[in-house]
């Protein structure tokens, strides 16, 4: 089995930040791509940020500027560090990973369980 265990949610105000974690773990052969997805209330699952293996970055322009998304690979761990955090930042977020189990042919994605981000004006 695996696991995505995420952490760092919170309730913040407006120009403050978070860090979130998400941590893999179980039968893990290889972590490819990791990623940050989002959710708000009565709106689509939207990509965030996302990191390949050797550490190259994309962002959602609302994210550019103000998130960094990192990665340890020897703890097969994704971090986003969030600032100048806004109200239209509030949402789930999610963590997602591409990764292949001990035995598997071929990578799958994985989903974390999800952590409440709270931007307050």
């Amino acid at each position: 089995q695996v696991q995505l265990v995420e952490s760092g949610g919170g309730l913040v105000q407006a120009g403050g930040s978070l860090r979130l974690s998400c941590a893999a773990s179980g039968n893990i052969m290889l972590v490819y791509n990791m990623a940050w997805y989002r959710q708000a209330p009565e709106k689509q699952r939207e990509l965030v940020a996302s990191i390949t293996r050797s550490g190259t970055t994309t962002y959602a322009d609302s994210a550019k500027g103000r998130f960094t998304i990192s990665r340890d690979n020897a703890k097969n761990t994704v971090y986003l560090q969030m600032n100048s955090l806004k109200p239209e930042d509030t949402a789930v977020y999610y963590c997602n990973a591409n990764l292949r189990r001990v035995g598997d042919g071929r990578a799958s994605d994985y989903w974390g369980q999800g952590t409440q981000v709270t931007v307050s004006s």
